[in-house]
């Protein structure tokens, strides 16, 4: 087991980290800019280095102060967390030159799936479904109207290097798409440093389900069931619960065998998560593999008591996976939002000082958060502050216990997506659990 990790990450998913890791006995070493230095992820870790300005590029993606930092404080691994450099293959490759143990995939793997339109080409050869679509090398050029054509509009143009809902248009006929082709080109090159672009069937409003998967390197590996991130602004998830109310036995089997023997065929290591779209027949196409934990992971481990955190540290410590698929068992609901400092209405990121805070509790109910009263929430970063999670033995009483939760949160000073998330979870078609993608634009 490892005996030092530095955590290349800030906010509630560094302090998940660093608990994970002082339960396993290890100790924690922070990164932090200049303008986090009160921040709690500093003030529990063992250690804490400032490698930078407030800037994220001189900062947290700082790659050669981040090894740096690593090697001063003897760290033996680095914990990515998910965001900045959790997903850079450059990254995982420099940690393995410099005999550090990068918590995830092997960089091979980060770069095989970490662009998209190569991913599905990967998937397809497994036998894994996915949707109607060009997803060659580099862009078709000449052929791209010819080609998008013979697929059918609508179609959905997607940044091959893409993430997080950055770098897609949805283009309904031949001026859009020529116009929106050359937008997302731009968008790409310019978020990502990669222009190629793909693009595809575009699906109405499906229900988006992504399986969690853990595979060690004895070549064993399991999923951990499925997670319902249908509740979208701009492809960005604000809610997700787990399990997905529709999905039977049947299915949930299919879609984790897929997902499982797709990954391990790829020679895949440590927590990896592949995402599919479902349609309203129940066929079910893939979309992407996040080799990095998810921001919605909580869920997971509420329904199957499985701590994917230090699943991660044991399996990139070289330990084998302690269960089999026949281990694990989905039991109750679960169910997150995601409190962004937002404006509910507008969305528009509400920075500013904590200036009083009320953090829900009981039984059942977790909250993963970096924040305290007096705390600064700052405009450089991303705008989530908190994940709310409750579970219950079913999902009327998960939805109930979310009200109050949610009723009970209480940050001021500052605008909050909390009340956005109950006009949600109060809405007839969201209490039926029957929606799907199209579900705020069609509602709100």
């Amino acid at each position: 087991m490892f005996k030092k990790v530095l955590i290349a990450n800030r906010g509630e998913i560094a302090l998940r980290i660093i608990r994970a890791c002082k339960e396993l006995g290890i100790k924690t070493v922070s990164i932090h800019s200049t303008v986090d230095a009160d921040s709690l992820h500093v003030r529990f870790s063992d250690e804490s280095y400032c490698i930078g300005p407030a800037e994220s590029s001189k900062s947290y993606l700082n790659i050669p102060a981040i090894i740096s930092t690593a090697e001063v404080s003897n760290a033996d691994a680095i914990h990515p967390g998910y965001g900045f450099l959790a997903e850079n293959p450059d990254f995982a490759e420099i940690c393995e030159n410099c005999n550090i143990k990068f918590i995830g995939p092997p960089s091979g793997q980060v770069r095989a799936f970490g662009n998209k339109a190569k991913a599905k080409s990967l998937m397809e050869k497994f036998g894994v479904p996915i949707i109607r679509g060009y997803h060659g090398d580099g862009d078709p050029k000449k052929n791209a109207q010819k080609l998008a054509a013979e697929i059918g509009y609508p179609l959905l143009i997607k940044a091959a290097a893409g993430g997080g809902g950055r770098g897609m248009r949805i283009a309904r006929n031949q001026k859009e798409f020529e116009d929106y082709l050359q937008v997302v080109r731009t968008e790409a090159e310019l978020a990502f440093g990669n222009g190629e672009v793909y693009f595809e069937k575009y699906l109405q409003n499906p229900k988006h389900i992504e399986i969690q998967v853990l595979c060690d390197e004895y070549g064993n590996g399991v999923h951990l069931g499925e997670r319902e991130c249908s509740i979208q602004r701009r492809h960005q998830k604000l809610l997700e619960e787990a399990p997905c109310s529709i999905l039977n036995d049947s299915l949930r089997k299919k879609m984790g065998a897929a997902a499982v023997n797709a990954l391990k065929s790829n020679g895949y290591k440590n927590a990896g998560t592949v995402e599919f779209l479902l349609d309203e027949n129940g066929d079910f196409f893939f979309i992407e593999v996040n080799t990095r934990i998810q921001v919605e992971h909580p869920i997971t481990e509420q329904v199957t008591g499985i701590d994917l955190i230090k699943e991660q540290i044991k399996i990139a410590a070289g330990e084998k996976l302690q269960f089999t698929q026949d281990d694990i068992k989905i039991k109750g609901h679960s169910i997150q939002c995601r409190v962004n400092a937002e404006h509910p209405e507008t969305f528009v990121p509400s920075p500013g000082k904590i200036t009083s805070l009320n953090i829900p509790g009981g039984p059942g109910v977790r909250v993963d958060t970096g924040i305290y009263g007096g705390y600064q929430v700052l405009p450089f970063y991303d705008s989530l502050i908190a994940k709310l999670i409750v579970y219950e033995k079913d999902r009327p009483a998960a939805i109930a216990k979310l009200r109050w939760a949610l009723e009970e949160f209480h940050v001021g000073g500052i605008h909050t997506s909390i009340p956005f998330h109950l006009k949600v979870i109060n809405h007839p078609q969201f209490l039926s659990g029957n929606y799907n993608t199209g579900f705020l634009d069609s509602n709100f």
